[in-house]
């Protein structure tokens, strides 16, 4: 077992945190507010830090999982930043969604210390995060990716390396750019089955067999159907993720009119009071306009 950090608990690095306590890691957790790491190490028995370096100290991986780029320097850079207090040879694992920019500029900043840093951005939601059952996607050294793997087990029900710095990143873009789409569509056609006169539910056993069937209509269409947007990944960081997505498309020269579209249509939620929503909750920007 291992001497682990974990900074932010939040919804997803909360539990994550404690998958890693409860495997036998050794881990020392660091949050902006102080109380919630206090919290969280009375309940698993680790240590709180007062500061991301402090947290780092003498740890072999230090996990991160916080709001975007800028939360992400600030706790990777500075005398109180991770890298101040982290060792030659130790690992930094980003499970934070944040721009292959700062990405790489981590990256760069790390090797410059000795110290690994691989991103490795997650896609399960709080629920995944709280079963334990999160998809990771990494980029990095293919050393520093292989231990880190056995730690990342922890709460991943799948992990793998995609490539160099920011590969992690980058396939993260396509799973946003993918689930988009596939909740716009759900939601349209639930829509049209209400407005049709159709039992929603009904409609969903027939279907969900076929073609039409994903994890988004599994999960998500019944709390749809009742109007209920109040759990899961929140509007508002969909609409971060989609301007990375779309910003990174202008660079490599993608064309992603479907996701601007659906980027648009969660503003629309936004200014219905919806922005801590669950992103299925576009089905409630198309109920509200008839």
């Amino acid at each position: 077992m291992a001497k682990v950090a974990f900074l932010g608990l939040g919804v997803m690095g909360y539990p994550m945190a404690g998958y890693l306590a409860k495997a036998g890691h050794e881990v020392t957790v660091y949050n902006r507010t102080a109380a919630k790491a206090d919290t969280w190490a009375a309940a698993h028995g680790g240590a709180a830090a007062a500061t991301p370096a402090e947290a780092a100290r003498g740890a072999a991986f230090v996990m991160a999982c916080v709001g975007n780029d800028d939360d992400l320097r600030a706790v990777c850079l500075g005398e109180d930043g991770a890298l101040a207090g982290m060792e030659k040879g130790a690992v930094f694992v980003d499970h934070t969604t944040v721009s292959t920019a700062v990405t790489r500029e981590l990256y760069e900043a790390a090797g410059e210390k000795g110290v690994a840093f691989v991103d490795a951005p997650v896609s399960g939601g709080q629920a995944g995060a709280e079963n334990g059952q999160l998809a990771v996607m990494c980029g990095g050294d293919q050393a520093a990716y292989d231990r880190a793997a056995p730690v990342i087990a922890a709460y991943a029900k799948a992990c793998r390396r995609l490539g160099e710095s920011g590969a992690g990143q980058l396939t993260k873009m396509v799973n946003q750019i993918c689930i988009a789409g596939l909740v716009q569509g759900l939601s349209e056609g639930l829509h049209f089955a209400q407005k049709a006169g159709l039992d929603g539910r009904a409609v969903v056993d027939v279907i969900s067999g076929g073609a039409a069937g994903s994890w988004q209509m599994a999960n998500r269409y019944e709390t749809m159907l009742e109007d209920q947007f109040e759990h899961g990944f929140a509007v508002d960081w969909m609409r971060k993720d989609l301007a990375i997505c779309l910003k990174t498309a202008d660079e490599v020269g993608a064309s992603l009119p479907v996701t601007a579209l659906v980027d648009q249509f969660y503003k629309d939620v936004q200014k219905l009071g919806g922005g801590r929503w669950d992103t299925s909750s576009l089905i409630k920007r198309l109920n509200s306009a008839g």
